[in-house]
């Protein structure tokens, strides 16, 4: 039986355009400070949150890479999940952020997985600054950082 090499060529172009949409949707979402994760901080969503740390937890990071953090605050309008950056990052830091602490986080209020979820740009903490983003959301962290 004899195929016809375009016929084929279309083919295969036609399912390569198919199941892109979805694989690059895939790789788009990543891990906290992978290139998927920088595009979801809003600019346009940006707000800053008082209060106290009630949780300080560490999430896997997947596709090798490391383990992230993440607090949940203590609000006066409830509680806030917060995604502060990855570990390795976070450990070099001179400011340290702990259960109990009392803190104001700046950051993009998203909705991550059907939650909402604040991606902290900076956090202050009894005088001092965690800068954890640049002021268009970029980690600093990332070689890819403008």
């Amino acid at each position: 039986m004899k195929i016809n090499r375009s016929v084929l060529g279309i083919t295969a172009l036609a399912a390569v355009l198919i199941t892109s949409p979805s694989t690059f949707a895939q790789r788009s979402m990543g891990a906290p400070g992978g290139r998927g994760y920088q595009r979801l901080y809003d600019t346009t969503t940006v707000q800053t949150v008082r209060g106290e740390v009630v949780a300080v937890d560490k999430f896997a990071g997947g596709r090798g890479i490391g383990a992230g953090i993440h607090l949940t605050l203590k609000s006066d309008s409830g509680a806030v999940s917060v995604h502060l950056g990855p570990d390795w990052y976070l450990d070099k830091q001179s400011v340290k952020i702990g259960k109990g602490d009392k803190i104001e986080v700046t950051g993009s209020r998203i909705i991550l997985q059907g939650k909402s979820v604040l991606v902290a740009a900076e956090v202050e903490k009894g005088g001092k600054t965690l800068n954890l983003r640049d002021k268009q959301g970029y980690p600093l962290w990332s070689r890819r950082q403008r």
